[in-house]
């Protein structure tokens, strides 16, 4: 199935985004262990990127941005400074790497976590929510709306969704602000993804270093 076949256009933007959740959502529906899951949902999900990316590499450009490393640090002083200040939705049972494997494999788990959460969620999550989404909500026909185009209702609509994809549905709300700000400045889904990147890192090496397992 050739993608330039119009129709298909959005795949490689959902894709990898759709494969991840549902992957996610198999070990609920299974029981199977997290210490298996993860690193096969990273895996796969990898993959699926991997062939994706042919067709949206051209909206990334690798540059430094300083003020998308500011913003992703910013998002990560509200994702743990306002715990506890709203209700969360559900109850996140988190993923405690020493409870889920034993010996060696621990330091391998943490590391598929943190390469997951700061590599592979970064780009899955801005390919689909700011890239395609902010998008398509200013026309159905979204590759001819350029990237990075302003538009409230998206801004603001994307941003909340953004939000109620999470447990943590406030910080989620700011960080999709934060975030589609980021990419508004540039133009380039890069500064997103690196904003991103850089809370989900500091929010990993906070997790690491304070047990707190339910923000994973």
């Amino acid at each position: 199935m050739s993608i330039e076949n119009k129709k298909y256009e959005y795949l490689p933007y959902i894709t990898p985004f759709v494969v991840f959740a549902l992957l996610g959502y198999l070990g609920t529906l299974t029981g199977i262990s997290e210490a298996f899951l993860y690193p096969v949902k990273a895996i796969v999900t990898m993959i699926v990127l991997g062939f994706a990316w042919k067709y949206v590499n051209n909206e990334v450009c690798f540059i430094f941005d300083f003020i998308s490393i500011a913003g992703g640090i910013i998002v990560f002083l509200f994702w743990i400074g306002l715990e506890g200040t709203y209700p969360l939705i559900g109850n996140p049972i988190g993923f405690n790497p020493w409870e889920l494997s034993l010996g060696p494999f621990v330091c391998l788990l943490i590391a598929f976590r943190l390469f997951g959460a700061g590599i592979i969620v970064p780009l899955i999550e801005e390919l689909f929510w700011r890239s395609f989404a902010l998008r398509f909500l200013i026309d159905t026909n979204f590759v001819k709306i350029k990237p990075g185009t302003f538009s409230l209702f998206s801004f603001v609509l994307v941003s909340i969704s953004f939000g109620f994809e999470h447990y943590r549905w406030l910080p989620g709300i700011l960080a999709g602000f934060v975030y589609a700000l980021c990419y508004y400045r540039t133009r380039n889904l890069f500064s997103p993804v690196l904003a991103h990147a850089v809370t989900n890192l500091l929010l990993g090496i906070y997790i690491l270093w304070s047990g707190h397992w339910s923000f994973w």
